[in-house]
This record gives C-alpha cells, structure tokens and sequence, in this order.
C-alpha cells in the first residue's frame, strides 16, 4: 500500500483499524462508580470473547494473570493533561505520565486473574472497566526470562 493510500484524517496521520473481540460484562455502569484501578475494590466481571477468536483463547487457564487491553470507548480523546486520579490538589500532568482513561488513544491495560472458563466467557477479577468496553486484546504476563 502507498503512503498515500494510509493517510488517515489530518496531514502525515496513518489510521489504523482496532476490531473488538469481545466486550466486557460488569457491574460497573459509569467511571463515578468504577475504582481507579482494578486493585482497588472492582468488582468480578466477565469478558465475552467473539466466536472468531475461540481458537486464540484455548491456552488460557484458571489461576493465571493475564494483561487485557480495551478500548476506552467512553474516554474524552481531546485530554493532553490532567490532574493524576482526579484529584485537583495535584499537579497537572501530561496525560502519558498517568492511567487516565482520557487520552488521545484510549487503550486500557488491565492485569487480571482468571476465575472462571466458560466456553466464550472467562470470569476474572482486579477488573476496573465499565460494563460494555470493547476488548482488543489479551496477552500472557510474562515471567522472567527462563519462563518464557
């Protein structure tokens, strides 16, 4: 493909094309409801994989970790800078030195154990997102070098 078949919106900007494959199940309906992170009181929830990505999810195992990355689908893309954990007797900071779900890419990153298999549906825990944010990804928490 040419450069110019890449462009995306504004000048020298590629577009790239994120699918979900899977969204998340979870009591948490809105961010005045949902913790910081997951770590701080989340609730158990569920994520709810595409048949299409069955094959990619057979190795998983209940009592493991994983890293599930989401798309921050209620997150405002025009924050460059923010008070760290809403608190507006910190400083402002650039918004890459936080875990503020508002950013120009909203991608969430989320260590989570793993409860539950059920075919499609894997019940975990330590998970902050909202009920409904799509799933982009999962990936293995790599140990050290000799467990790789």
């Amino acid at each position: 493909m040419s450069d110019d078949a890449r462009q995306g919106p504004g000048i020298g900007r590629d577009e790239y094309v994120l699918r979900p494959i899977g969204r998340v199940e979870s009591p948490l309906l809105d961010r005045a409801s949902a913790p910081k992170q997951g770590d701080e009181g989340s609730p158990d929830a569920w994520l709810v994989f595409e048949p299409d990505v069955a094959d990619g999810l057979r190795d998983l195992a209940v009592g493991t970790d994983v890293l599930v990355l989401t798309w921050l689908d209620r997150a405002d893309r025009d924050v460059l800078s923010v008070h760290p954990r809403g608190d507006a007797r910190t400083r402002v900071r650039g918004v890459f030195d936080t875990r503020s779900p508002d950013r120009p890419n909203p991608i969430g990153l989320h260590r989570v154990h793993i409860t539950t298999i059920d075919g499609l549906r894997m019940g975990v825990r330590d998970l902050e997102a909202l009920d409904g944010t799509p799933i982009v990804d999962v990936k293995p928490v790599l140990g050290g070098i000799g467990e790789r």
